[in-house]
């Protein structure tokens, strides 16, 4: 591990126009291989957990699997509805979509209980969640159909035409961060290295690496089907880490050339930094990666898809620090010295001096002889410095203070009645649930048994229906005959029930509840040889949160114990790596806690554009811990490094703790800038989930790098000494590519700590 960064960087800075040229075709490769192979989609079948997923197998048996179905809204454009005027238009509507080959039927309309409204229903050919692709001539022939009866209006929703807008929404929401992230972080880099090529070379990378990676996901969907999540994860993660592995790289390689003054060449600087930062972005990119894998044990397909979206833009950026920056860094600094010279030639002979090589310049808040530790990271570490014990009191504190809410949490499957009504369709669901209360809701109970059992199995279902009518949770409807479907064989039976409340409700939760443990058993449950389970919209939602709180130890104890193993296979001390466990919860804690104030109540609504949902989407806390716990090991490599680096180099563990944090304060400040740049840019998107992920990982990534690196982390060290270390074996080395080079020796100044 120590030796491969800098054989790579070696071969790279020796071969810098091949290096680069390969790794341009590589994510040429990457991403031409992935248009050409294209996207495996999930489908329906992937989606399926629990005691809801059991009963859309049993209904997909026998061909009676949900369809895709759209509604057709028909009203007044002012005052009563004309009923006539409403059944021409219904009429116009029903030959329009007849004629629509992606249209398997069109029911009869159908009239709202005070006649303010007509409905129409059209169900759609194909799989369920094929219908947003194939529902766009459905919205044509509506609009057409309102042209054609200006005094009425008529309007489509429906699940395939809000799964398009929600599409729709998301690409416009992911143009807006872009366009927000890309700005700030490049001024961000401006600052810290004063340049724009340097500058550059960050946002270059990360952007490359993402389109690799993207090609990477296209292919890696063939195993692992794509939910439409992936390419979220990707940009999200790949901006992030992208431009936080070359801007470690980066300073270190300032650093080395600050020191040397000129007397190494830009071949030997880059294997310098290769032997230092290079191993920290290995190790930081390996934690990410084991980290996020944990994710896959949650055996779900939109968190496998985010594991393997994140393991692969994580493992491209690591190469691409590794492979390639050393190659932009040599032609850099082969260009910067040749300029230099040139000035110096000029000054020579202006002057009468001899030419000198001149180093790299740095024109702006750029390292010197020694690091400098910026002023706001200077001023957060003083007080660990200076009272240890008083400031890792405060700070636990206030981060526990933080992390109370967490205890309130509670947790809601992010269904079609959580997204923004900013998409039309959503304002026409909620105009149809008010005409129509009855579809609101649907549960679906399913029934396999044999042939010859195929109406005792029917009439045990009517019984059910019946039952139900005279429960106020369930739509109550003068109707004989329920809705039952029976598959051409006789073995497959599914009931239809209504209910007038939204699947998120607490009415809507209760009436499953009702149906699974009283109607159910009495009914059709009590059939013996027949199987019986209830799927539909509430049971989804709440069939999916159970799992995933099933899964949430396995997840959680299984990312305690891979982290604790990272940390103490990179530093061997088990001290440090209980340190980073701890820490990790600590900031994750607190930052799950902030996340349930600000979005499971309503005073930040309008400040954060969102309506509040009084529960936090389901997936955010699992996926809050794995990513995070991975992202925290980034800043714990990079800082305890350096502390262990200065420690090695013959320091006491008082000096390595302060040497090696105010050293690498600056550029991890810098880098936890980008990271909250990205993340908070998706509090600015309409998801209410992507609201809440973007949220917690740009405070958890803020308090972490400012709050826990700079104060809790530094002060705890101080306090234990060498007791943190005590494991490691005390050797003094300089760190440096071996390559039969006489090196310069570690001149740095120490601090002068009292």
């Amino acid at each position: 591990m120590n030796r491969l960064p800098v054989r790579i960087a070696r071969w790279s800075a020796r071969h810098a126009g091949r290096a680069i040229a390969c790794w341009f075709a590589f994510v040429v490769l990457c991403l031409g291989t992935g248009i050409a192979v294209g996207t495996h989609r999930a489908t329906s079948a992937d989606f399926r957990v629990g005691e809801a997923g059991r009963a859309e197998t049993i209904a997909a048996e026998g061909g009676l699997e949900r369809r895709p179905t759209e509604q057709i809204l028909i009203r007044s454009r002012s005052g009563p509805l004309d009923a006539a005027a409403a059944d021409v238009a219904a009429r116009d509507v029903t030959e329009r979509m007849g004629r629509l080959p992606g249209v398997d039927s069109v029911a009869a309309p159908l009239r709202s209980r005070d006649g303010a409204a007509l409905m129409v229903a059209v169900v759609m050919k194909g799989p369920e969640l094929d219908g947003k692709k194939n529902v766009v001539p459905l919205l044509e022939q509506t609009a057409q159909v309102a042209a054609a009866h200006p005094g009425l209006i008529v309007e489509e929703t429906g699940s395939p035409a809000i799964s398009k807008g929600v599409n729709d929404q998301r690409g416009k929401d992911l143009a807006l961060s872009e366009r927000l992230t890309l700005p700030i972080t490049l001024v961000t880099l401006l600052l810290v290295f004063g340049s724009v090529v340097m500058a550059g070379v960050p946002l270059l990378l990360a952007l490359s690496s993402i389109a690799a990676a993207l090609g990477l996901s296209m292919v890696a969907s063939h195993v692992l089907p794509d939910p439409g999540v992936g390419t979220n994860m990707i940009l999200l993660i790949g901006l992030a880490v992208g431009v936080d592995y070359t801007l470690f790289y980066l300073e270190r390689e300032r650093e080395e050339r600050a020191r040397a003054q000129g007397r190494l060449s830009s071949e030997a600087l880059v294997e310098l930094a290769a032997a230092t930062a290079g191993r920290a972005i290995v190790v930081s990119g390996l934690a990410v990666i084991v980290s996020t894998a944990c994710l896959y044990l949650a055996t779900d397909v939109i968190f496998s898809s985010l594991a393997t979206g994140t393991i692969l833009v994580v493992a491209v950026a690591v190469a691409s620090s590794l492979t390639v920056l050393p190659a932009l860094l040599v032609k850099i600094g082969h260009r910067t010295e040749r300029r230099a010279a040139r000035t110096a030639e000029r000054r020579a002979r202006r002057g009468g001096q001899a030419p000198v090589r001149l180093p790299w310049p740095r024109r702006r808040g750029g390292l010197t002889a020694h690091a400098r530790t910026g002023r706001l990271s200077g001023a957060l570490l003083r007080p660990a410095h200076k009272r240890p014990v008083l400031t890792l009191c405060v700070s636990v504190l206030v981060m526990l203070g933080l992390a109370v809410p967490a205890f309130g949490l509670k947790l809601v499957d992010p269904g079609r009645d959580t997204f923004s009504r900013d998409i039309p369709a959503m304002q026409v669901y909620d105009r149809l649930n008010a005409a129509f209360p009855e579809l609101t809701t649907q549960h679906r109970v399913s029934a396999r048994s044999t042939p010859e059992r195929a109406g005792e199995v029917r009439e045990a279902l009517t019984e059910l229906a019946r039952r139900t009518r005279n429960d106020p949770l369930f739509h109550q409807t003068a109707t004989a005959e329920p809705k039952i479907l029976t598959s051409a064989d006789g073995r497959i039976s599914v009931l239809e029930l209504a209910v007038p409340f939204a699947a998120t409700s607490e009415e809507g939760v209760a009436s499953l509840t009702r149906l699974r443990q009283e109607h159910l058993p009495a009914t059709a449950g009590a059939l013996a040889g027949v199987e019986t389970s209830v799927s539909g919209d509430v049971a989804r939602g709440r069939d999916y949160v159970d799992h995933e709180n099933g899964k949430l130890p396995l997840v959680l104890g299984f990312l305690l114990l891979v982290t604790f193993l990272m940390t103490l296979w990179a530093f061997r001390s088990v001290v440090i790596a209980l340190i980073g466990v701890l820490l990790n919860l600590l900031s994750a804690g607190a930052a799950l806690g902030a996340l349930v104030a600000t979005f499971q109540g309503t005073w930040a609504e309008g400040l954060l554009g969102f309506d509040s949902l009084g529960a936090i989407a389901s997936r955010v806390p699992l996926f809050l811990f794995v990513i995070l716990f991975g992202l925290s090991m980034d800043y714990q490599v990079f800082v305890v490094s350096r502390i262990k680096e200065a420690m090695d180099n013959g320091m006491t563990a008082r000096e390595a703790v302060l040497d090696g944090i105010s050293r690498s304060a600056k550029v991890v400040t810098s880098a936890a800038i980008v990271m909250v740049t990205v993340f908070g840019a998706f509090v600015a998107l309409h998801l209410t989930e992507m609201k809440q992920m973007g949220f917690c990982l740009a405070l958890a990534v803020l308090l972490d790098a400012v709050v826990v690196r700079l104060m809790v982390l530094p002060a705890l060290l101080l306090l234990l000494g060498d007791r943190a270390w005590r494991p490691l074996r005390r050797t003094r080395r300089t760190p440096a590519a071996s390559d039969g080079k006489t090196h310069l020796p570690d001149t740095r100044p120490r601090q002068n700590v009292g």
